[in-house]
């Protein structure tokens, strides 16, 4: 087994990231289900506030509360939070201190509102130490002090967190930079050093999701250079929405020199009893002629997602839109695949 095999092996938490538009929590959904087949049992975390884990899976908007949320194949189970700064500031509370009740109070005179905006790294520790815990926590945990009572197995096969856009993914997970301005003893440091000792661990791997496209693919390659500086673990890269192959490599090539048989697509037009076979076939050389520039420019980026050496996956194009039928199809696509 490589060295590689066993770092897969070890991962916990797994923190997707993309452009945005490149079906980022689509993918986080479908590697939940993944993780989760055979009988796991997965967190499904979402950061942004957007209920786009709810739409995806057809339910009611998430609160701040676990619960699950779909069945996966062989008895597994994927369970979904939605985090907030501000109920996750009560409930770190309400564990160390047994505050919670004055951290309503806080919340209602706008405190929390005030201090995650005055200092925006404390939102992230909040967010990034609540996927941690889960990752940390075990059956037998007493969770009044966050101190782990020892024995008992995981209470999380995994966790799978829908994180912020690969331009902030770094600053996002770097939680000890981010708080050395607010403490730099207590709490609060403690909090997040807890954080960031998994976050840096083999247990955390970062996956990119991009597309065939120029930008997202360059944010890629640049996000993955920040989280290697920031000492933090690259996982895969998730190619998404990837077009079907329609053409051999020749066809394709001849095709995008505008190399196109219109001659022989007009005799089988007309074989085939189709009416205005000449305009039909010079509109269909003109697509395929635009298709096979497309694919050439996605064999460049390939090639370029190809440098930067870590494992990759592709998921298809589905037409009509993604609901929980196509993420367990993009589930066991990422299944296939390895995962």
């Amino acid at each position: 087994m490589s060295a590689r095999d066993r770092d897969a092996e070890a991962v916990r938490l797994h923190v997707v990231t993309g452009k945005g538009g490149t079906g980022k929590t689509t993918v986080a959904a479908s590697l939940a289900l993944a993780l989760a087949a055979g009988g796991g049992t997965v967190l499904l975390v979402e950061v942004e506030g957007r209920q786009g884990i709810a739409r995806l899976f057809g339910t009611r908007p998430l609160p701040y509360e676990e619960r699950p949320i779909a069945d996966a194949p062989g008895g597994g189970r994927v369970c979904a939070l939605a985090a907030d700064a501000e109920s996750a500031l009560l409930e770190y509370l309400e564990m160390f201190y047994g505050m919670r009740r004055a951290g309503q109070l806080l919340t209602r005179f706008g405190a929390v509102d005030f201090a995650t905006t005055v200092a925006p790294g404390m939102r992230d520790v909040l967010l990034t130490g609540k996927a941690t815990e889960a990752v940390r926590r075990r059956a037998s945990e007493r969770r009044r002090g966050g101190r782990d009572a020892g024995g008992g197995r995981h209470v999380y096969d995994a966790v799978v967190m829908d994180a912020p856009p690969t331009g902030r993914i770094a600053q996002f997970l770097n939680v000890n930079a981010e708080v050395a301005g607010l403490a730099r003893v207590g709490p609060v440091h403690n909090h997040a050093d807890k954080a960031m000792s998994t976050l840096r661990s083999a247990q955390t791997a970062v996956h990119f999701v991009t597309v065939l496209e120029e930008m997202p693919a360059q944010e890629t390659v640049d996000g993955i250079a920040e989280i290697h500086a920031a000492g933090l673990n690259v996982g895969s890269v998730i190619v998404n929405m990837v077009h079907s192959g329609f053409f051999d490599e020749p066809v394709l090539r001849e095709a995008a020199e505008g190399s196109v048989d219109t001659g022989a697509l007009v005799r089988g037009l007309k074989a085939a009893g189709l009416e205005d076979a000449e305009e039909t076939a010079h509109g269909l050389a003109q697509e395929m002629s635009e298709h096979a520039q497309r694919a050439s420019a996605e064999a460049a980026i390939r090639a370029r997602l190809d440098e930067v050496d870590r494992p990759r996956m592709e998921l298809p194009l589905l037409g009509g839109g993604v609901g929980p039928e196509e993420l367990h199809l993009l589930a066991e696509r990422l299944r296939e695949q390895g995962l």
